[in-house]
């Protein structure tokens, strides 16, 4: 594969979404959330809100970027489900899980959030006017009950009547802020855009400063950890006996450090700002450097304390994220590195991460890149980070071309 060809990285979307679609539809509602290798659907009752977000993210970015409507049907029928079954009016909160449209998990996840919000925003863009109003409401809701001006930050996690958790996290924090930027690009209300930008400095700006003497290499390249309490101060033993946890793993994460930087991009391109470009960079190069496997190659899943290999299982979306980041980077600033890392990670996961019969990504590989099981989607995974990087790098492409 040529992978600075637009046809062929469009012909790689199209070929992942039909492993989708239109086997995932559930005509009950939603989406079926645990396919296999072979898309053998093996569990019809579980739903994760997640997942039903990401869904309906992927069927709505597919209609706009392909001009294909029929598509929005899809994406209609997830945000349908998303308000029958996973919103709880009486709470005015959106359920975790549910097992055959039952509520199995009520709590309330601003992570969760961050992905309804996503689907909104992205289904306003593809054209469906009758998201907008569903787009200001879980904005307003995740700002009421989760924003802690304080803090510039939001806080994680609350019980089904509101009750705000001691824990806080940056993930759900990372991925309100590329909701944020999509909100403000289907509405152009520079209200989201500032919100996404006050993310960005609360969690990134120290980057662009100087480092203080006797930090780690960690913390002089700014990377960014991922768990802290009440008082934002990081927690630095938090899930270290569950460090695979699949949504508050413990340790410096390769591919939140690049998506960082994937977003600090996106920010540059609508609000300028001198410290933005640097920082990207700079999280960027010292974390793929850092987590690239020395024997095995792919970027590894966690790095400890010091920024040394601790989790060498390489995960699909730390692949994907990371190529879109590194095309982003050598558009941007003309080096030749970024373009390197680009074509080094796209030729590892056209080696081992990609299904090349049945189509989509395999989720987890061993270091030594092989499968653990034939579970290609359990809940979570809709390859919506390899189709959104795909579109990533289309887009940065074109800009390279000017066409």
């Amino acid at each position: 594969m040529d992978f600075y060809d637009i046809a062929s990285l469009e012909a790689h979307v199209r070929k992942t979404m039909a492993f989708y679609h239109p086997r995932a539809i559930d005509p009950h509602g939603g989406f079926f959330h645990y396919l296999r290798d072979d898309g053998e659907i093996y569990d019809r009752h579980h739903r994760h809100l997640v997942s039903s977000a990401r869904y309906v993210f992927t069927y709505a970015r597919y209609a706009e970027h392909f001009q294909q409507p029929e598509y929005l049907d899809g994406a209609r029928h997830g945000l349908e489900f998303l308000e029958r079954c996973h919103f709880q009016p009486d709470v005015q909160g959106y359920a975790w899980t549910l097992v055959d449209g039952r509520v199995e998990d009520d709590t309330n996840h601003c992570y969760g959030l961050a992905f309804v919000l996503l689907a909104y925003a992205t289904a306003l863009k593809a054209g469906m006017e009758e998201a907008r109003q569903g787009l200001y409401r879980v904005h307003e809701l995740q700002t009421s009950r989760f924003w802690e001006t304080q803090w510039q930050r939001y806080a994680d996690e609350a019980d089904r009547h509101w009750r705000v958790a001691d824990y806080r996290g940056q993930n759900a924090n990372m991925h309100s802020c590329e909701a944020l930027i999509a909100a403000y690009d289907a509405t152009g209300d520079r209200a989201f855009l500032e919100r996404a930008l006050q993310l960005a400095r609360a969690f990134c700006l120290k980057a662009a400063g100087q480092s203080a003497a006797g930090e780690s290499k960690p913390e002089q390249w700014g990377w960014v950890w991922e768990h802290y309490d009440r008082q934002w101060q990081p927690d630095l033993e938090f899930h270290r006996d569950n460090p695979r946890h699949l949504f508050r793993p413990w340790g410096y994460q390769v591919g939140h450090q690049t998506e960082w930087a994937k977003l600090l991009l996106q920010l540059e391109r609508r609000a300028p700002e001198a410290w933005l470009l640097p920082t990207a960079s700079q999280l960027f190069l010292s974390s793929v450097q850092a987590g690239w496997h020395p024997e095995h190659g792919g970027l590894v899943y966690g790095l400890d304390l010091e920024g040394n290999l601790f989790d060498g299982d390489k995960y699909f979306w730390v692949q994907a994220e990371s190529l879109a980041c590194a095309a982003m980077l050598g558009q941007r600033t003309g080096a030749p590195e970024f373009w390197q890392w680009y074509e080094r990670l796209w030729e590892f996961s056209w080696q081992h991460m990609i299904d090349h019969r049945h189509g989509a990504w395999y989720r987890i590989l061993t270091p030594d890149n092989r499968r653990y099981s034939d579970e290609k989607s359990p809940a979570g995974k809709v390859d919506y980070h390899t189709m959104g990087a795909c579109y990533d790098v289309i887009e940065t492409l074109r800009n390279v071309s000017g066409s």
